[in-house]
This record gives C-alpha cells, sequence and structure tokens, in this order.
C-alpha cells in the first residue's frame, strides 16, 4: 500500500501516521526526518540542504525530490510507503507523480484528516509542555491535576511558542494557501479519501482504515 497522508498543523496526522504504520508493514517517509538525517549524516545533500537552513531559507524543491527518490529506492519501500509531510505544495504533487512514475510506482489513496481550523486553534492553544519529562497535556482533554504543574515532576507547566494562538493562526494560513489546494489535485485524480478528525483518535483510526479496505 502506498499512501500519502494530508492534513493541517494539529489536525492528529502525526499520530495517524504511527498507526497507520503500525497497521500495515510499509516505510513512513516523512521528509523532515530525511532532511535531519542527510545533514547529520553530512551526504552531499545533507550539505545542500544545510546552506538553505542555516540561512532560514526553504529547502528548494528539486533537492526535496532528490531526498524522496533516495528515500523511495530504499529496500523497506518495496512493501509501501506512507508520505508524511510530502507533497505540501502542487508543483511537489506534480513533480512526485513524474518521479513515481520513473521508478514505476503509484500512489493508491491519499488521506486527508479534516479538521475545522478553530478546532485546531483551540487544541494547540490549550497544549501545556514539561520541559523535564516533555509530557504534553491538554487543559481540554486530559489536563494535568494541578493547573500549573506536571503530575510527575511537579515542575511548572509551559505553553511553548510554537503554540501561542498567533503563531497557529500563521502556519494555518501557510497550509490553506500551499497546501489545501492539494485536496482538490487528489479529489481530481480519484485519490482522496477525506476523514472527520474530530473525536477519539483510535475512533478516527478506524474510519481510516475502513475506508482503505473499501478503496
Amino acid at each position: 500500500m502506498k499512501l500519502i497522508l494530508l492534513g493541517a498543523p494539529g489536525s492528529g496526522k502525526g499520530t495517524q501516521a504511527e498507526k497507520i504504520i503500525n497497521h500495515y508493514p510499509i516505510a513512513h517517509i516523512s521528509t523532515g526526518d530525511i532532511l535531519r538525517e542527510h545533514i547529520s549524516r553530512k551526504t552531499d545533500l545533507g550539505q545542500k540542504v544545510r546552506l538553505f537552513t542555516d540561512a532560514g531559507k526553504l529547502v528548494p524543491d528539486d533537492i526535496i525530490i532528490e531526498l524522496v527518490r533516495d528515500r523511495l529506492k530504499k529496500k523497506d519501500c518495496e512493501k509501501g510507503f506512507l508520505l508524511d509531510g510530502f507533497p505540501r505544495t502542487v508543483n511537489q504533487a506534480k513533480s512526485l507523480d513524474l518521479l513515481l512514475n520513473e521508478l514505476k510506482m503509484n500512489i493508491d489513496s491519499v488521506v486527508l484528516i479534516d479538521v475545522d481550523f478553530e478546532k485546531i486553534v483551540r487544541r494547540i492553544i490549550n497544549r501545556r509542555f514539561c520541559p523535564q519529562c516533555k509530557k504534553i497535556y491538554s487543559l481540554i482533554m486530559n489536563p494535568p491535576k494541578n493547573d500549573s504543574q506536571c503530575d510527575e515532576c511537579k515542575v511548572n507547566l509551559v505553553l511553548r511558542d510554537d503554540d501561542r494562538e498567533e503563531v497557529v493562526r500563521k502556519r494555518l494560513d501557510v497550509y490553506e494557501e500551499q497546501t489545501m489546494p492539494l485536496i482538490d489535485f487528489y479529489k481530481e485524480k480519484k485519490l482522496l479519501i477525506s476523514i472527520d478528525g474530530n473525536g477519539n483518535p483510535d475512533e478516527i483510526f478506524k474510519k481510516i482504515i475502513k475506508k482503505l479496505e473499501i478503496n
């Protein structure tokens, strides 16, 4: 099974990615992880990537595609893969189509975790983080016994910079502008499976598997 996973920041995409690869024997391909791996290994591609990240610039599409090509050629992708975090734009999706055609591969389904933006904002700004044990609490879903302290460490919980409302809304604006056009792109190809991402993660996962099996 060869899948693409789409979803806005805070939609629960990461949780569902983990559940999917635990259910199916397929490779989890996260472009963020690949970028970090190449940088740490100081490969030729990693050195190129470093030039852009150090300058605070986006890594160009042609380099991202090269990284994905290298990853898709690895043996663990023969049984299938889940692309997570790529493509992010329609141009990247078109480049991916060319790459898959070159590698004689095809995408079976594109899974969209669909959550209303206002619910995402509410979900994220109510996260609290323990700087010691790294546990994440939700003041809505799983609040600490004491609003300000970690249950385990008794350390004061913090609101991370990335979880502040202005940052969350900016990330959602970027997603709406760059990534949401992919929904129509893959809908036209009849590959899109849209899943209501509100509610219990286990129930959402069951919906994903049910639709994948039907497809």
